[in-house]
């Protein structure tokens, strides 16, 4: 066997195996809702129009990415969010976590301290401590990041002389709580960042999948022209997963200084072609029948918790997205059972590798109601709570 690999590599994962027969977990979405018909139609045609293109890297043009599609980013979904710019504030990217890694490798070192929500996507996590990045996690409530800890944490970090170097935040329908920032705490936000110097980088990956409130405007809509902010969006939760297409958006030097760290050849042109011919007709229309689906399916899911669980668990309905966010009483270890559950053909994502302090959400845990149909739902929340009730 090969024995020539670093000591320090992460450990590898076991051999696949199929999903569960209730899987509530990762960022699967609705599988009739995909738009694979029209998909392969705008394909088809952009093919025929724009096939030999493929004979070059990027088809030949920019390598921030398919400029229709970096139009339609920039005008139709930038406008969703409130944002203005034109295509050269726009690098498409490999997904969301593409972009992650693009932005972390730009700004931090090892030894650098981030700060980031108190629950928050465990694939940042996960790159910080593979870059050696200590973080500072961030308390939340119902409308997101509590300011006035914020500004405790800031203030306590420079004083110690470790100013962090970014906050990575998730404003609209945030992973995992669900919840979205009100209009007044994002301006009060970036006058704090202003106040402290503090970089923002804006993870919008769910917002297009908003229905709890008006989506607000985002944080880098809010900025204008200051230069506070990176912003990241997907169309893998609206539209496919598998799509594998992102993008961030931000002032022009900082998306060439991004590209020069791209050293992948370019994102997939024709998954870029594809969205490039659908989207301007028929985006809007997918993702509203899309939230119709999503929010049958979080209704169902948490009329289910709250049904068998019981009073003592605490879920709060999403405002939007794919995900639930529960809360069981003091002591409780989620990942106690989490085999327990596999056994039993349940798979969840427990709470303590998507928290800043693993203590704090260890008593917490994650379900994903995107792809399990409403019946899948009901039944396999109730098996849920059979298991965690042997477990007590």
């Amino acid at each position: 066997m090969l024995d020539a690999f670093r000591s320090d590599l992460p450990q590898a994962p076991d051999q696949w195996t199929p999903a569960p027969e209730y899987s509530f977990v990762g960022g699967h979405n609705d599988a009739a809702s995909v738009p694979f018909a029209g998909l392969a139609e705008a394909l088809t045609n952009a093919m025929r129009r724009e096939g030999q293109k493929l004979a070059f890297y990027n088809l030949g043009g920019s390598p921030l990415g398919y400029e229709p599609l970096r139009k339609f980013v920039i005008g139709e979904i930038g406008a969703r969010a409130g944002i203005a710019g034109d295509p050269d504030n726009v690098l498409i990217v490999s997904g969301s976590l593409q972009a992650l890694d693009l932005v972390c490798d730009a700004m931090l070192s090892p030894g650098d301290i981030v700060l980031i929500e108190q629950a928050t996507y465990g694939g940042m996590i996960s790159r910080l401590q593979g870059r050696g990045v200590a973080y500072r996690g961030i308390e939340l409530d119902s409308g997101g990041i509590d300011l006035d800890h914020l500004r405790q944490v800031l203030t306590e970090l420079i004083a110690a002389g470790t100013p962090p170097r970014l906050l990575y935040t998730i404003p609209t329908v945030q992973n995992p709580t669900g919840s979205v920032m009100p209009l007044e705490r994002r301006r009060e936000l970036l006058d704090l960042a202003r106040e402290f110097g503090l970089p923002i980088f804006e993870d919008e990956c769910y917002a297009d999948l908003t229905w709890g409130c008006e989506r607000p405007p985002s944080l880098r809509a809010l900025d204008g022209d200051g230069g506070q902010v990176i912003y990241c969006g997907s169309f893998s939760k609206s539209l496919a997963p598998a799509l594998r297409v992102g993008y961030l958006v931000a002032d022009a030097p900082v998306i060439r200084q991004l590209l020069a760290l791209k050293t992948d050849a370019g994102t997939g042109s024709l998954e870029q072609l594809a969205l490039a011919e659908y989207c301007p007709s028929n985006f809007t229309d997918h993702v509203e029948r899309l939230i119709e689906v999503l929010k049958e399916k979080s209704a169902a899911m948490v009329d289910a918790v709250r049904s068998e669980f019981g009073t003592d668990i605490v879920v709060e309905a999403p405002m939007g997205g794919i995900y639930v966010w529960l809360t069981f009483p003091d002591g409780t270890d989620t990942g106690s059972f989490a085999a327990a559950a596999m056994d039993a053909g349940i798979q969840f994502t427990p709470g303590a590798g998507w928290s800043s302090d693993p203590d704090w959400g260890k008593r917490r845990l994650r379900l994903c109601f995107g792809a399990p149909s409403v019946e899948a739902i009901r039944s396999g929340v109730k098996r849920l709570a059979e298991v965690y009730r042997t477990s007590l």
